[in-house]
């Protein structure tokens, strides 16, 4: 048993890593603001007798300390996450996910504690050479688009992530997270899946950004949960960069069509131009597909969950939550 601390814990993938490392018996260590995570994410595990959850930034030098020194491994998933985010408040996505990172590496550098960073599949910019493998060449954006500010403050975090194990031997590794979907992902930050599941509860046209031609690689949860706690067991991960996500490619049209066909809802298609939805001159890239060979070599895991079969779940947790909603609103009503 290991006690492993998980910053960015009560978020969306957090709380379903936080889950993982408890059914392994291991000890688990939460830090989180909750600015974008939520303490409902990990209710359910209120009363487990090993998990702590701190509500906290990562700009309290003394609290994370105090938590990394506990700490044997750590895995870095706070950050300013989302387009909408990108957006609407690009100086502090910018502070939070770079000075966040530093912050972590700072901390772990006193004991050489081993961290995970997570990133993101945003760092290969407007790339065409796919399927993207970890070593190419990144292609970003002017720095007049704030669009790219997301991508460039990730790809800070990785330098910095290496850099601290070439520099000053703290075990680090980076792992680039291809739009992993399910249960708990909400929609308020641009997320496409459950904006799309949320219009089709409600009855709404879904509204597709753009043309519609733009794929993406969308990853079931419990797959990048595997392949996170699986490198956290592999010493010969350090030093490594990841990309973790299911290779299996949509369009955005089509993946509108699926949700359409898994929920049954009686609605259509609407297309929005980005400068309707964004600001004047948005810039989105055409195709995002990963090449996994390197995390599934080092882990031996490959994809499991299938798209259609990630969205069945999506679409039955989103329907059993609004109906446990909707029982309690009876029951405080009567």
């Amino acid at each position: 048993m290991s006690t492993i601390l998980v910053t960015g814990g009560a978020g969306f993938i957090g709380s379903h890593l936080v889950d993982g490392l408890l059914q392994l018996d291991h000890r688990v260590l939460v830090l989180d603001d909750f600015s974008t995570g939520s303490a409902e994410n990990l209710e359910h595990l209120s009363q487990h007798p090993k998990l702590r959850v701190v509500q906290g930034s990562l700009t309290r030098s003394a609290l994370l300390r105090e938590l990394v020194n506990e700490a044997d491994l750590i895995y870095h998933l706070a950050a300013s996450v989302g387009v909408m985010k990108i957006i609407e408040e690009p100086v502090q996505m910018i502070q939070n996910n770079v000075g966040g990172t530093d912050a972590v590496l700072r901390a772990a550098k006193r004991r050489r504690k081993t961290v995970i960073v997570a990133s993101t599949s945003e760092v290969y910019g407007k790339s065409v050479q796919l399927p993207f493998q970890e070593d190419a060449d990144m292609l970003m954006g002017p720095t007049s688009k704030s669009r790219w500010s997301y991508a460039c403050s990730k790809a800070v975090d990785e330098f910095l992530a290496l850099a601290y194990w070439q520099q000053f031997r703290v075990p680090t590794m980076v792992v680039r997270l291809f739009n992993t979907i399910g249960p708990r992902q909400i929609g308020r930050y641009g997320m496409v899946v459950p904006r799309f599941l949320a219009q089709a509860s409600q009855g709404q046209n879904l509204t597709v950004y753009g043309t519609g031609q733009q794929s993406r690689c969308f990853t079931y949860v419990t797959d990048t949960v595997q392949w996170l706690m699986r490198l956290g067991e592999l010493d010969s991960a350090v030093g490594e960069v990841f990309n973790i996500g299911n290779p299996e490619e949509t369009t955005i049209t089509r993946l509108a069509q699926k949700v359409i066909e898994v929920t049954g809802a009686d609605v259509k298609i609407q297309y929005a131009p980005y400068d309707q939805v964004y600001r004047s001159g948005f810039e989105d890239v055409a195709r995002r597909v990963p090449d996994i060979r390197k995390v599934e070599a080092a882990t031996g895991y490959s994809p499991r969950v299938a798209l259609q079969h990630a969205l069945e779940l999506t679409n039955e947790w989103l329907n059993a939550r609004e109906g446990r909603r909707a029982a309690f609103v009876e029951k405080a009503a009567a």
